[in-house]
C-alpha cells in the first residue's frame, strides 16, 4: 500500500484474551498529526486495543497495519496510568527518563541531547539530577511524559495519564500535550472515560461500547445522536463563549 501520512489502519480486527473476545469488527484510519481520544467504560475494551496495537496482545481476526515507521515500536512512545517503580529503589529523574531509551542504540551525546530536550519540553529542565520520589505528583506525571519523550516517538501513547490529578493540574498537562501536537507534529492517541475534555482537544475520536468501536473526526461524532447511540443514554456537549465544555446527561442516564 502507499504508506502516506496513515500512521495506523485498523480493519476489521477482532481481539480478546483466550477465552474472552473484547472487540468486534474493528475499522480505525490514524493519520499523521491527529489528536485522537479512546473514550469509553472501564473494560470496554479501550486498553485492549492500545495492547495489540503495541504487540503485546495479538489479534484473532482482521488486520492491524502500522506504518513501517513504528513497525518495530521503536518510534512509538508510552505514557501509563502510574508508575510500577518500587519507591524503595533511590532514582533520579535523569535515570528514570533515560529508561524509555531501552532498546534504543545511541552516543553518549545523542542520549544527553534527548534527555535534556525531554525535560525542557515537560517543564522539568535543570532536575535530571532530583530524586523521582521528591517531586509532586503533577512533576512525576511530566516524568513518565518525558520518558516516552525521550525516544522521540512519531506515535505517542497515554492510557488514562490524567487519574488522580487535581483540575489544575490536569488542564496544564493537556495544555502540553495539544502543544506538542500542534508544535511536533506528534500524533497522539488518548485513552480516558471523560468526554469533556476529548471534546476540548480531539481531533479524532474512538467512542467503545459493548465491544464495538465507533471512530472517526471530532465534529462527526461529537453530537447526541450519536452518543445516544454509542452509550444509550442522551449526552449533549455544551460549549459557553470562552470554549469551556459542559457534558449534560439525560435524567435517567449515567455519564459514562
Amino acid at each position: 500500500m502507499e504508506y502516506g501520512d496513515v500512521v495506523l489502519k485498523v480493519t476489521g480486527l477482532t481481539v480478546g484474551y483466550t477465552r474472552r473476545t473484547v472487540l468486534e469488527h474493528v475499522t480505525v484510519e490514524c493519520r499523521k498529526g491527529e489528536f485522537w481520544f479512546f473514550i469509553g467504560p472501564n473494560g470496554s475494551g479501550k486498553t485492549t486495543l492500545i495492547r495489540a496495537i503495541l504487540g503485546i496482545l495479538r489479534h484473532q481476526t482482521g488486520q492491524l497495519w502500522l506504518h513501517p515507521d513504528l513497525a518495530r515500536r521503536e518510534g512509538i512512545g508510552f505514557v501509563p496510568q502510574r508508575c510500577d517503580l518500587n519507591p524503595a529503589l533511590p532514582t533520579t529523574v535523569r535515570e528514570f527518563v533515560t529508561l524509555g531509551l531501552v532498546g534504543i542504540r545511541l552516543t553518549t551525546n545523542e542520549e544527553a541531547e534527548r534527555l535534556e530536550w525531554a525535560l525542557a519540553t515537560v517543564g522539568l529542565a535543570g532536575m535530571a539530577g532530583r530524586d523521582y520520589w521528591s517531586l509532586s505528583g503533577g512533576q512525576r506525571q511530566r516524568a513518565l511524559l518525558a520518558r516516552a519523550l525521550v525516544r522521540r516517538p512519531d506515535l505517542l501513547i497515554l492510557d488514562e495519564p490524567t487519574n488522580g490529578l487535581d483540575f489544575t493540574t490536569e488542564d496544564a498537562f493537556l495544555r502540553l500535550l495539544a502543544d506538542l501536537n500542534r508544535e511536533e507534529h506528534l500524533t497522539l492517541f488518548f485513552v480516558t472515560h471523560n468526554i469533556a475534555i476529548a471534546a476540548r482537544y480531539a481531533t479524532h475520536l474512538a467512542l467503545f461500547r459493548s465491544g464495538r468501536v465507533e471512530a472517526g473526526p471530532c465534529d462527526q461524532l461529537l453530537n447526541r445522536a450519536v452518543l445516544e447511540r454509542v452509550y444509550g443514554v442522551g449526552i449533549e456537549v455544551m460549549r459557553d463563549s470562552s470554549g469551556a465544555v459542559a457534558i449534560q446527561v439525560s435524567p435517567t442516564g449515567e455519564q459514562p
